[in-house]
This record gives C-alpha cells, sequence and structure tokens, in this order.
C-alpha cells in the first residue's frame, strides 16, 4: 500500500510542512505522544442546531472551551486537555466538517459554526466560559463574542486573525485562497508538502503521529469553506468592542500570523495582554505545549 503525504500545509489555514513526515510510521514500543496514550476523555455528542457536534470532555472546575484551528479537529489539543483538567473543565469541540462531527452543511457562514459554538455553550449549561481560539479558532471566537457576548468570561487568542482580508489585505487573502483551491485540487500523489511555517524548525516529533492522524481524516469540502470564509472577512471592528479580559499569545517566530498583527490586536482591544512564546511558529500549543499551557492556566486562574 502507497504511503500516504499527509497535509500539514492544509492544518491551520492551509498552510504545509513536511518535516518529520517519515515518522508516521512508528514501531509499536514507540512512545510519542497520541490522545490514546495519555488522556481518555469523554467524547460526547449534542445536536447543535441541526448538526451532530462532537466534542472531548475532561476534568471538573471553571469551564475552559478551546476551537481549533482549520483542517484540525479536538485532537490538536491533546496537551491541553491533559495538562489543564486538573483544575478546569475542559472542553474541545470537532466544528461541523471536523473529527467525529456531521459534515459540514452548504452554505454555513462564519456566524453558522458562532451560533453552533454558543449552542453547545448554551446546552452545556456552562456559561460564561473561558474561550481559546487558534488561528481560525481565533476568528469563530471573535464572531462568537460579537454575536453573543454574555457567553464569554475571557477570551485567549492565538496566533489570531480578524480574517484574512482583516488581517492580512485583500491581496494576500486572495494569495492564500487560490493556493489553497490548487492544493486542494491536486491529486495525492502531486502533493508537495514544504512550505514552512506552521513549527519554528518543523513539528515536534511526538507530535507527528497526532498530525498525521487528523490529516488522514481531513474533508476537503470542509477547508474549502474554512478558507472561502477567512478570504472574506474582516472583524477589524469588534476588536475595540471587547470587554473581558483577553489574553494574547503568539510565537516569536510566527509567518502565518506575523507579530505585527498581534501588536494590532493589542493595541485595539482594551483589556488585553500579550505574550510572545519564543523560538516558536504559528502552532505553539504543541510546539511549546508547557509555556502554553502555563500561561492558559495563570490567566484564567486570575480572572
Amino acid at each position: 500500500m502507497k504511503q500516504r503525504n499527509f497535509i500539514y500545509g492544509l492544518f491551520f489555514t492551509t498552510l504545509l510542512v513536511s518535516s518529520a513526515c517519515n515518522l508516521n510510521q512508528k514501531k509499536s514500543n514507540d512512545k510519542s505522544l497520541t490522545m490514546e496514550d495519555n488522556l481518555n476523555p469523554t467524547i460526547d455528542n449534542l445536536q447543535v442546531n441541526g448538526i451532530n457536534i462532537s466534542y472531548r470532555r475532561v476534568g471538573n472546575g471553571p469551564p475552559l472551551m478551546f476551537i481549533h484551528g482549520g483542517a484540525a479537529d479536538s485532537r490538536t489539543w491533546t496537551p491541553q486537555l491533559e495538562a489543564l483538567s486538573d483544575q478546569f473543565t475542559v472542553i474541545a469541540w470537532d466544528e461541523p466538517g471536523a473529527g467525529k462531527s456531521s459534515d459540514v452543511p452548504d452554505n454555513f457562514k462564519l456566524c453558522d459554526y458562532a451560533d453552533c459554538f454558543a449552542g453547545l455553550i448554551t446546552q452545556l449549561d456552562l456559561a460564561p466560559v473561558h474561550l481559546v481560539g487558534l488561528s481560525w479558532g481565533s476568528t469563530i471566537s471573535l464572531e462568537l463574542y460579537k454575536r453573543h457576548p454574555q457567553l464569554v468570561r475571557t477570551m485567549i487568542l492565538a496566533g489570531g486573525y480578524t480574517g484574512w482580508k482583516g488581517s492580512l489585505g485583500e491581496e494576500e487573502a486572495h494569495a492564500r485562497l487560490a493556493g489553497a483551491r490548487k492544493m486542494l485540487s491536486a491529486p495525492d500523489n502531486q502533493f508537495d508538502p514544504t512550505i514552512p511555517g506552521l513549527f519554528a524548525g518543523g513539528p515536534p516529533t511526538k507530535f507527528v503521529p497526532l498530525l498525521n492522524a487528523m490529516a488522514a481524516d481531513l474533508r476537503p469540502r470542509s477547508l474549502q469553506t474554512v478558507v472561502e470564509i477567512m478570504k472574506k472577512t474582516d472583524l477589524n471592528h469588534v476588536l475595540p468592542t471587547i470587554t473581558v479580559p483577553t489574553l494574547l499569545m503568539w510565537g516569536e517566530l510566527d509567518v502565518r500570523s506575523p507579530l505585527r498583527i498581534a501588536k494590532e490586536f493589542e493595541l485595539k482591544i482594551p483589556n488585553s495582554h500579550l505574550v510572545i512564546i519564543p523560538d516558536c511558529g504559528h502552532v505553539i500549543n504543541l510546539q511549546a505545549p508547557e509555556a502554553f499551557n502555563e500561561a492558559v492556566r495563570n490567566f484564567c486562574r486570575s480572572n
């Protein structure tokens, strides 16, 4: 059976990395971290706005809810589910079209993702929650706050965007969409996953099996929906309206959402604080999980 090329570039806003792809076939005694190796959260399902939503839940305490990036699912929060469940009720969803959730409906919009997540919070009777969004997940978080501010206790935005149009401008947003469409239309044996940027220096070895597992479950139509939304979205007007405490977390070497965007967020969001994680790229929760978890824990405990 031909070995698959997994699409890291689609993971978190359609960009590719290939470092350590040859590690996707590890021996059975390998100690690389997977969800099953170190954590067994409850995996539940709820019907939200007519969509079957799957989510992982573990721990007890104040509710801490995570929104993953594009072309990922709840498994991307493995180290957070494990580390933070000692003090929080930690919940990570599979957005519509990802993980074990239903396919994304036709004509699904950013407001639909936000309303769906709001429905999950409401049905679980957890409001207000500490809300964490990474990359595309930060864009959903902003839309959620705009539409349902009463559900949010604090926000943590990591490697965020106000949409590609809002944070990168029309030209770059168009270029990213064009690149995503080209990648999505290519046959499997022609993918060239070599674009750097998601991880400074490549993905951590212990998480390669996890990244491969998510890439293997990618539904192209779901990603197509996400990139089309990101291309046209500009939520800059939302930033000055945020009144809840907000933590901004960025990788020092993030080239996908550069530090200038972090500084714009910090300038525009009234009650915000920026933490820069050294030597990290875009996916800071996996590249520096200890630093990421410590910052999240301290922020949520103080707010």
